[in-house]
């Protein structure tokens, strides 16, 4: 299992500006799972443009083929040196409590107590509800629902120890609320129980100053997505409103405010940000 910490790297250029209205996010300790590639990466750049420190949590798995600490720790290094602020690369599957823990304890060791812990791990397999497989059923779960249930009460029981709040942002999903229509079964499932722990912890933690929200993506223009957009990308398009796929950006930058203290009345919100394709 890999992990490095950086405050500075090789050059690297990032669309992201940041915006004009200060955030407070300055010198925040967030931790972002799935943090290496896709909507993940882009959450940890505006995250980092804003000031935060950045815990990039990433999948280490040689056994199951998957090792991104090259591209983790090369995101470390490219936005310690392009935003000034401090980094760390940390591998932990989300699934499993004792690389959580690990994951809090090296957080804490390397930038400090986490501020900001921003649910974005998830898989995304493809199978009619008939053929999957229940392996396959429950890892789905186990990465997209118990690892965001472990992760959120890592954080809680610090906060709360502390006698601190925090923000948790998790990443739900339209099919949460709609079902899916593309093979997607267990995914919807594992984004529809994310919705409703997350509104349970909401309630019970309110009062202690620790705010959960979700925001729910529409389709957006990643590593995840690249097939289904290869063979299908007109068919989400016709059911978007605004006639796009979203860019990571589009989404990161909704995620980085429910992060930051300027969503300080909010708390049990799903946020869609669909491009229309869900209006409630």
């Amino acid at each position: 299992m890999g992990q490095a910490a950086f405050s500075c790297g090789t050059d690297y250029h990032f669309p992201y500006s940041g915006g004009f209205v200060d955030l407070q996010l300055t010198d925040k300790v967030a931790i972002v799972t799935g943090g290496s590639r896709g909507l993940g990466r882009a959450i940890c750049e505006g995250l980092a443009a804003e000031g935060a420190r950045v815990v990039i949590d990433y999948l280490c798995d040689p056994q199951a083929g998957v090792d991104l600490t090259e591209e983790a720790e090369r995101l470390a290094a490219d936005l310690a040196r392009q935003y000034g602020v401090q980094t760390a690369a940390i591998a932990a599957d989300v699934s499993d409590g004792d690389q959580v823990q690990r994951l809090f304890d090296q957080t804490e060791l390397r930038l400090g107590v986490p501020d900001v812990l921003v649910n974005n791990a998830g898989i995304w397999p493809t199978a009619l509800a008939h053929e999957i497989d229940q392996a396959d059923f429950r890892r789905v779960l186990d990465i997209n629902l118990v690892g965001s249930f472990l992760t959120c009460k890592a954080a809680v029981r610090r906060w709360l120890d502390a006698g601190r709040g925090g923000r948790i942002v998790n990443i739900t999903s339209p099919a949460a609320f709609q079902g899916s229509t593309t093979g997607h079964a267990h995914y919807a499932a594992s984004k529809a129980g994310l919705v409703s722990f997350s509104l349970s912890l909401a309630r019970e933690v309110a009062p202690h100053g620790i705010h959960v929200n979700l925001v729910a993506p529409g389709m957006t223009r990643t590593e995840m997505s690249r097939d289904a957009l290869a063979t299908g990308e007109s068919h989400y398009i016709q059911r978007i409103p605004l006639r796009r796929i979203a860019e990571p950006s589009d989404i990161a930058d909704v995620i980085v405010f429910l992060a930051s203290s300027r969503a300080g009345y909010m708390t049990g919100a799903t946020v869609d940000v669909t491009g229309g394709m869900l209006m409630r």
